[in-house]
């Protein structure tokens, strides 16, 4: 089944959510920011992603400005900061069949459906 990790606020999100329903698969919704992800969550997505944490941080969100810019933090920490402020995490992430992908362009997500 496919995991689209989506915020509905954002036109991107949205986007790509219509792009995993075009694909008439089965599809679940995490909206993680009604239902924060834990640490270790966060964990297994970007292992799954095979990025670094810093890459899934939206760095122009007010909360990293204010509170994180410009900081030295380990992989940990950055994986705490997102737990605790789910609106760092970029979006949307799609995840199928243990292969993901953050969804921006919504073009991208084709690569893994």
């Amino acid at each position: 089944m496919i995991k689209i990790y989506h915020n509905n606020r954002c036109r991107k999100s949205r986007e790509g959510l219509q792009t995993v329903q075009a694909s008439e698969k089965p599809y679940e919704i995490i909206d993680y920011i009604s239902s924060p992800l834990s640490a270790k969550e966060l964990e297994e997505i970007i292992s799954i992603l095979n990025i670094s944490p810093i890459v899934l941080v939206r760095q122009n969100e007010a909360i990293w400005k204010s509170d994180f810019k410009g900081k030295e933090l380990s992989d940990q920490e950055l994986i705490a900061a997102m737990a605790a402020h789910p609106k760092l995490i970029e979006r949307p992430i799609v995840i199928h069949n243990n292969k993901g992908i953050i969804g921006r362009p919504k073009e991208r997500i084709l690569d893994v459906l």
